[in-house]
C-alpha cells in the first residue's frame, strides 16, 4: 500500500475481490509482477463489504465457507507472490504506450503495466440511503456488518426486504439481544426459505411500515417505526442496519474504450476485451452463456492471466503446468 508514484508491473489487477485475489495468485505463479488496485479500503470486494459473515456454498472444495474466511484464504494464497496493494485508490484513466499501458490513479499517480485485468465485479457500489437515517451513519446506523461481535447484546433493527436484509437478520439473531426487521411492503424480495427461517426463529417482522425517526444522544437509543395508517411505534435500538440495496456503476472504466453493456464488459474466450492487452474476469466480464458465480470467476482469472503471460512473452506456454508439480 501507499503512494505508488511511478510503479511498473507486468499486470495491474483492477478489483480486489475474490476473482482479483485469485488472479494475483496466478500472476505470481506465472512469474508476473502484479499490483492490485481497489477503491475500497480493504481487500475482498463485495464479500468483505456486504456479507463477510454469510456462508457461501458454491466454492469448490468447501461444503460451506464464511465470506471473511474465503477472503482470508485467498489473501494468504497470493501473499507469497508479494502483490502491491493500492487500496482506497481508484483507477481513472487508461492510456496506451509503446510498451504497454499507463493507468492513472486518483491523485495523479501512474502505474505502468504490460497488461490490465479488470476484476471489478459490479463496479463501484453505493448503498441506497435510509431517509430517516440522515446524519446517523457511524452513530448507530450501518449499511453492512463487518463484524457481528460489534452488535453482541444490542437491540438491532434491520430495514429492508431482500436477501441481504434477511441474511443480516439470521446472522445477528444468535448474538444480538433482539432483532427486528422492518419492511415497507407486505411482500419480500428475499427467498421464501430464508423468510420462513426468520419467522421460525421468532424474529419480529413489521411490514407495511417505515422507519421514520432515529433518536438518541450522542448514540442511537431508539427507532420510530410508523405503519401505514397506524400509530408510530418506538423500538429500543442501539443499531440500525439499512439493507436497502445499492446502486452500482463502473465509474471511469466506462471511458476506457471497451465494449460495455449493462455494467458488463464483453470478452472473448481468452478473456480479452475490445482493447489490446486489457482483459476482464469475474462478474464484470460478459460472454454468451455466462454464469455469474465466484467459482466461474476463479476459472476466468486463471484463463486471463495465462493468456496475459503469452501476450507479454510470446515464447511462454499458455498452459502453466500443474501447481502440484
Amino acid at each position: 500500500m501507499g503512494e505508488p508514484g511511478e510503479l511498473s508491473v507486468d499486470v495491474l489487477i483492477v478489483g480486489a475481490g475474490p476473482t482479483g485475489l485469485f488472479a494475483g495468485y496466478y500472476a505470481g505463479f506465472r512469474g508476473l509482477k502484479m499490483a492490485i488496485v481497489d477503491s475500497l479500503p480493504e481487500v475482498g470486494g463485495q464479500v468483505t463489504a456486504m456479507y463477510p459473515e454469510k456462508m457461501i456454498y458454491d466454492v469448490g472444495g468447501f461444503a460451506a465457507v464464511r465470506g471473511r474466511d474465503l477472503i482470508k484464504g485467498l489473501t494468504e494464497q497470493v501473499a507469497p507472490w508479494n502483490p502491491v496493494y493500492l487500496l482506497g485508490r481508484k483507477a481513472e484513466a487508461l492510456e496506451t504506450r509503446e510498451s504497454g499501458l499507463d493507468v492513472t490513479l486518483d491523485g495523479g499517480d501512474v502505474v505502468h503495466a504490460g497488461a490490465v485485468l479488470i476484476t471489478a465485479g459490479i463496479g463501484e457500489f453505493t448503498p441506497r440511503p435510509l431517509p430517516a437515517g440522515d446524519g446517523w451513519l457511524g452513530r448507530g446506523m450501518v449499511h453492512f456488518v463487518p463484524s457481528l461481535d460489534v452488535h453482541a447484546g444490542q437491540d438491532v433493527v434491520v430495514v429492508g426486504g431482500g436477501d441481504s436484509a434477511f441474511d443480516w437478520v439470521l446472522a445477528l439473531h444468535p448474538v444480538a439481544a433482539s432483532v427486528t426487521l422492518v419492511h415497507r411492503r407486505a411482500r419480500f424480495r428475499a427467498a421464501e426459505s430464508i423468510v420462513r427461517e426468520a419467522r421460525e426463529l421468532g424474529v419480529r417482522i413489521i411490514t407495511d411500515a417505515e422507519v421514520t425517526e432515529l433518536r438518541g444522544e450522542p448514540a442511537l437509543a431508539e427507532v420510530v417505526v410508523t405503519p401505514k395508517g397506524g400509530e408510530a411505534i418506538a423500538l429500543p435500538a442501539q443499531a440500525v442496519v439499512a439493507a436497502l440495496g445499492f446502486t452500482a456503476d463502473l465509474g471511469p472504466i466506462e471511458n476506457w474504450g471497451l465494449k460495455i453493456d449493462h455494467r458488463s464488459i464483453a470478452v472473448d474466450s481468452t478473456m480479452a476485451t475490445a482493447r489490446e492487452r486489457v482483459y476482464a474476469a469475474g462478474d464484470v466480464a460478459a460472454y454468451p452463456g455466462k454464469v455469474k458465480l465466484i467459482a466461474t470467476g476463479f476459472g476466468e482469472a486463471a484463463t486471463a492471466i495465462n493468456n496475459i503471460a503469452v501476450a507479454l512473452n510470446p515464447e511462454a506456454h499458455l498452459f502453466p503446468g500443474h501447481s502440484s508439480g
